[in-house]
């Protein structure tokens, strides 16, 4: 029975079954919560414990869904192209807009982390908690965080993000569709920008654009940062 658990049809039919089911529950209730992925969780985690199946053998068994990543990120740039007339004239004000967002990103951490007596690990494992999470993990690494507590803090600020992302943009009065989509994709990455999609093409585009643009910079940042504070 344990084998049945391992392979990789099974494997991929717990992961997109839970994942619907969470979609199902989220779309009945509307509660915040109550997010997909948060439902996924809930279900995955439990089963690989009452199995016995550890998370290297779950790994391996997924490869399809970390293989489908990279057309996924070219869909995005094809959805870019799409929206590519939103684009000019705005280039400066984009890059300028993301390279602050970039920075207040990290500041943020850092002050916060300090304030409240946090160590150097922790602020080098919070500080890309806004970019994805390979990029945050790498980032992490190479500063000397922990990876698994970056990984967790990227993904809980994601579902965060588009939980509480469209409402407070609705509330400040934010009704330019380019600001919409930088702002999510610049603060919730890839679970943004799905939240972005849905909320139409040019805010998913922009959003898609925010996620290459602010890994970037973060990646190029934070090592500047760290030499004056």
């Amino acid at each position: 029975m344990k084998a049945l658990f391992e392979s990789t049809e099974f494997t991929l039919l717990l992961i997109f079954g839970s994942f619907l089911f969470g979609q199902w529950v989220f779309k009945k209730t509307r509660f915040p919560l109550f997010h997909p992925i948060i439902i996924s969780l809930c279900i995955i985690i439990p089963f690989l414990k009452i199995t016995g199946i550890d998370y290297k053998t779950f790994e391996e068994s997924s490869q399809f869904i970390t293989f489908m990543l990279g057309p996924s990120v070219v869909a995005l740039g094809y959805l870019l192209y799409e929206q590519m007339s939103y684009l000019k004239g705005n280039v400066v004000s984009i890059m300028l807009s993301l390279f602050l967002g970039s920075i207040v990103g990290i500041l943020s951490v850092i002050i916060l982390a300090r304030l409240t007596g946090a160590d150097e690990t922790l602020i080098y494992s919070l500080e890309p908690k806004s970019v994805t999470t390979p990029i945050a993990m790498s980032i992490a690494e190479q500063s000397g965080g922990n990876v698994p507590l970056t990984a967790i803090v990227v993904l809980f600020c994601g579902i965060l993000g588009s939980i509480i992302g469209p409402p407070i943009l609705k509330l400040m009065g934010i009704k330019s569709s380019v600001a919409k989509g930088l702002a999510m994709g610049a603060s919730a990455h890839g679970v943004g920008t799905a939240r972005a999609i849905e909320m139409g093409m040019i805010e998913g585009a922009l959003s898609g654009l925010a996620i290459g643009i602010m890994g970037v910079m973060t990646a190029l940042l934070i090592p500047i940062i760290h030499q004056f504070i």
